[in-house]
């Protein structure tokens, strides 16, 4: 028996989404163009980078229920990908796009079932095959974004912006007579 079911991962995803939201909307639309060294996304493209790659997941799990990766051009689909995140869009637009490509995905994770969890996804040799559990590819997607989500907290610190959970967490302190 699995613990952590399709309602515990669609809450948790909801939950990580939601701050990955209130990060979006805490940084001012003139420093989504903000590029932290040369070579990185810019604050824009990494909140579509998120976006675009659920989209993707949800693609390969929702719409073509994929149980194989076998003969996908990779490096194609990595273009495609890098393209669709450098699109300009203004914040408004980045903030529908996190919140659509959110709650999709966290809809279909809402209904799967414990057999289509554990489901083995086979990816090709590289340089051996391999494969995962469709629980196991889920948890990525969700540590893909808290992984981002941390960048995109220190960016708000180098942007001069305290991150929301610290001003939540500082609140909680003073609230409970601590000094912060």
């Amino acid at each position: 028996m699995n613990y952590y079911a399709a309602k515990e991962l669609a809450e948790s995803f909801r939950t990580v989404r939601q701050n990955t939201i209130a990060i979006a909307e805490d940084i001012p639309e003139e420093k989504y163009s903000f590029r932290p060294a040369p070579d990185t996304r810019t604050v824009g493209e990494l909140f579509a980078h998120i976006a675009v790659i659920n989209n993707r997941q949800y693609q390969s799990s929702a719409v073509e229920r994929r149980t194989s990766f076998e003969g996908v051009d990779f490096q194609a689909l990595i273009k495609q990908i890098r393209a669709e995140e450098a699109e300009p869009r203004s914040k408004a637009q980045t903030l529908e796009l996190l919140r659509t490509s959110g709650e999709q995905w966290a809809a279909f994770l809402d209904g799967v079932t414990e057999e289509f969890l554990a489901e083995r996804v086979h990816f090709p040799a590289n340089p051996t095959p391999s494969s995962k559990t469709r629980f196991e590819i889920i948890l990525g997607v969700k540590e893909h974004e808290m992984h981002h989500r941390g960048q995109l907290m220190l960016i708000e610190r180098l942007l001069g912006i305290v991150p929301h959970l610290t001003r939540r967490n500082q609140a909680r302190l003073a609230a409970a007579g601590i000094k912060v």
